[in-house]
C-alpha cells in the first residue's frame, strides 16, 4: 500500500467524518449569518433566518441552492467579486478569476486560511495517484489567473522537486522531459493525447521516456476506458485523473492507483451531495448512483458556498478501495451544461467520445457534436464528426457500425461524418466535443 498524505484523515469512517463536519458546517451556517449579505438576504426569504434554524446537515437538503448566475447578478462595480465576500479586502491574499462569457471574469477570492486548506486538499488529492517526495514532476497548467495554479502548490506540500512548464509550451515541455527525467506528468486529457500524436510525428520515444505517471484533470475524459488506454499506451505510463472545480476548491477529488474513481480529497473541508439534475432532489450517495454533483464548504472565509450547484454530472463509488481510503470515489460523466437531449434522450459528448474510441485504431478517438439546432434539445439524427486514424480510409460501414453502437448503448440516433486524420483541432488545454 502505498503512503498516504493524511492517513488520519484518509482512512477515518464515514460515521465519524460526518459527525465532524456536522460541526463544522453548524459554525459555517452561523458564519454566513453574521458575514454573507447574501446568504443573509438568500436564507431569511427561504424562512432560515438563524444559525439555529439553518440546522445540521441532517437538514441540509431543506437550503436552497446557489446557482452560479446568483453570484454573478450580485455583483457590481463597487462589489466586483459578488455578495456573498465575507470578509474586508485586507483579509485577501489570492483572488483566482475564470474566463466570463460576458467578457466579465469572475473572481474567486481566498484567506490565508482558504489558500491552505485548498493546498491540503490538492496535496491529498494528487498523493492518491502515487507521487511522492523526492520525485521530479513537470505541469503544464498555468499558475496564472486560474485557480488550476493554485494546485501546483501541492507539489511543493508533498516535498516534490516541481517543473512548471505552462500552457502552450511544448517544445519546452518536451526538452524538459528528455532533460530533466521527470516522473510524472501533470496535464489534461486532451494535452496529453496531442501529446502522443506530436511525439509520434516528430521521432520523440515517449513511450520509453521517464514518465511513469500521467496525472490529468482540467475535463472529463481521463477516467474513459477508451481513452485511458489510448493515454496509457501512449506514454507507457499510469494515468490516474483529479478534478475540482472553481468556486469551491481545486484538486478536490483524486484517483489513487487502483483507477477506480477518484477519491474525495476535501474532507472536513467540503461536504458533497448528490442531486436529481432535473428535480433537484436529494439522491443517496450509494454505489453507482448517478446525478449531479452538489458541493458546500465548510471552514471557508472569503466567500463560502452552500449547495452550490456544479453542473457536473457524477456516478458515485462508495465500495471498500483496496488502497485503504475510505472517502467516497466518483467518476466525472460530463457537465449537465453540457448535455444534449436527442428526442427526451440525455447525451453527454464525453460518452460520445468514450462508444467512439471503442473502435481503435480505426479511429483517432477525436470527435465534434455538431447540433443542428440552438439549444439543448436536439431532433435526431445528431450529427457527429468522427475522426479517422492516421492513414485510414473512409468506410461507410465503419460510420454505420459506429451508428448502431451509439445507438445501442446511448439510446439515441446519430448521422456519422468520417474525416481525415488532423482534421479536427486539437487543444494544449481543453478541448471542445460540441460546436453549435
Amino acid at each position: 500500500m502505498l503512503p498516504m498524505f493524511e492517513p488520519e484523515i484518509e482512512t477515518r469512517t464515514a460515521e465519524d467524518q460526518f459527525r465532524l463536519d456536522d460541526l463544522y458546517f453548524r459554525r459555517q451556517a452561523a458564519y454566513l449569518v453574521d458575514h454573507s449579505p447574501f446568504y443573509l438576504e438568500k436564507l431569511a426569504k427561504a424562512g432560515f433566518d438563524t444559525a439555529e434554524a439553518i440546522g445540521g446537515l441532517d437538514r441540509i437538503a431543506n437550503l436552497p441552492f446557489t446557482e452560479k448566475q446568483e453570484i454573478r447578478a450580485s455583483c457590481t462595480a463597487e462589489n466586483p467579486i459578488g455578495a456573498h465576500l465575507a470578509v474586508s479586502r485586507e483579509k485577501l491574499v489570492r483572488i483566482y478569476s475564470t474566463s466570463g462569457t460576458t467578457g466579465t471574469p469572475s473572481y474567486i477570492p481566498l484567506t490565508s486560511q482558504d489558500l491552505d486548506n485548498w493546498v491540503t486538499t490538492s496535496a491529498r488529492s494528487y498523493s492518491a495517484s502515487g507521487i511522492a517526495a523526492g520525485e521530479t514532476v513537470v505541469s503544464t497548467y498555468n499558475a496564472g489567473p486560474f485557480v488550476a495554479g493554485a494546485a501546483l502548490a501541492a507539489f511543493d506540500r508533498l516535498g516534490m522537486c516541481h517543473v512548471p512548464v505552462g500552457t502552450g509550451n511544448t517544445e519546452r515541455l518536451m526538452t524538459a522531459i528528455r532533460l530533466l527525467k521527470p516522473t510524472a506528468a501533470v496535464l489534461t486529457p486532451s494535452y496529453a493525447w496531442h501529446l502522443i500524436e506530436w511525439a509520434a510525428e516528430r521521432g520523440f520515444d515517449l513511450q520509453n521516456s521517464s514518465i511513469k505517471r500521467v496525472l490529468v484533470a482540467g475535463e472529463p475524459g481521463g477516467g474513459e476506458p477508451a481513452m485511458r488506454q489510448r493515454l496509457e499506451q501512449g506514454w507507457g505510463a499510469k494515468v490516474t485523473e483529479a478534478m475540482g472545480i472553481g468556486d469551491i476548491g481545486v484538486s478536490l477529488w483524486g484517483e489513487c492507483e487502483e483507477q477506480d474513481g477518484m477519491h474525495f480529497g476535501a474532507r472536513g473541508f467540503v461536504h458533497a451531495e448528490l442531486i436529481d439534475p432535473e428535480t433537484g432532489d436529494a439522491l443517496a450517495m450509494q454505489d453507482g448512483a448517478r446525478g449531479e454533483l452538489v458541493l458546500t464548504h465548510l471552514r471557508h472565509q472569503a466567500a463560502p458556498l452552500l449547495r452550490f450547484r456544479t453542473r457536473d454530472h457524477v456516478e458515485v463509488r462508495t465500495s471498500p478501495c483496496p488502497c485503504g481510503r475510505t472517502a467516497m470515489r466518483l467518476r466525472c460523466i460530463g457537465r449537465t451544461d453540457d448535455m444534449l437531449i436527442v428526442r427526451g434522450v440525455n447525451v453527454f459528448p464525453s460518452a460520445i467520445r468514450e462508444i467512439v474510441g471503442e473502435f481503435s485504431p480505426d479511429v483517432s478517438g477525436a470527435i465534434l457534436v455538431k447540433p443542428a439546432a440552438a439549444g439543448v434539445s436536439q431532433e435526431p439524427p445528431l450529427p457527429i464528426v468522427v475522426e479517422l486514424a492516421k492513414g485510414g480510409e473512409p468506410d461507410t460501414g465503419l460510420a454505420g457500425r459506429i451508428k448502431e453502437r451509439l445507438r445501442a448503448a446511448l439510446l439515441f440516433s446519430a448521422a456519422i461524418e468520417l474525416a481525415p486524420f488532423g482534421t479536427l483541432e486539437r487543444s494544449e488545454y481543453k478541448s471542445k466535443l460540441v460546436r453549435h
